[in-house]
């Protein structure tokens, strides 16, 4: 396997990646926009539902450190999210003291309303791809976000 040594395609990288992040940036607070969210608030329902697709949903503490807010903060996000009927707090096993964050199927309805459009959209280019294709977009794309995350906590204060 050649590797890239292209400093001109890796701009143009860049650049596309860059493009990429605001739009769905855009795509997000139109989003929050429309269902009266904060932006923190959407950062918590995709740290809810990541959690719950992986199968380890989130306790408040652990959606706390994840968007790096105090507890203080992170009440009144699921407060709020609860009161908007997008989360709930449940309390489950043996431990009643240990509360769960779930997405509520209100708030799933409502995101996959809005959503399921673009993840077609999504569907049709990647179509457009080999499998082979597409596994070398998603290492790549892999390795870029843990490259971005490794940045942030060198750079981020403790």
């Amino acid at each position: 396997m050649q590797l890239v040594d292209d400093r001109e395609r890796t701009r143009e990288l860049g650049r596309e990646l860059r493009r990429y992040f605001i739009e769905a940036r855009l795509v997000s607070q139109a989003f929050a926009e429309l269902h009266g969210l904060h932006a923190t608030d959407l950062q918590a329902l995709i740290e809810v539902m990541d959690a719950e697709g992986r199968g380890s949903p989130l306790t408040p503490g652990l959606l706390g450190a994840a968007l790096g807010l105090s507890s203080g903060a992170t009440t009144a996000v699921i407060d709020r999210l609860e009161t908007l009927g997008h989360l709930r707090r449940v309390r489950e096993g043996a431990d009643r003291r240990r509360v769960y964050l779930h997405y509520d199927e209100d708030g799933m309805a409502l995101a996959r309303e809005f959503f399921g459009p673009l993840q077609e959209r999504i569907l049709e280019v990647v179509q457009q791809f080999s499998a082979e294709d597409v596994e070398v977009a998603h290492r790549f794309l892999v390795a870029v976000v843990d490259a971005a995350a490794a940045h942030r906590r060198s750079v981020q204060a403790p």
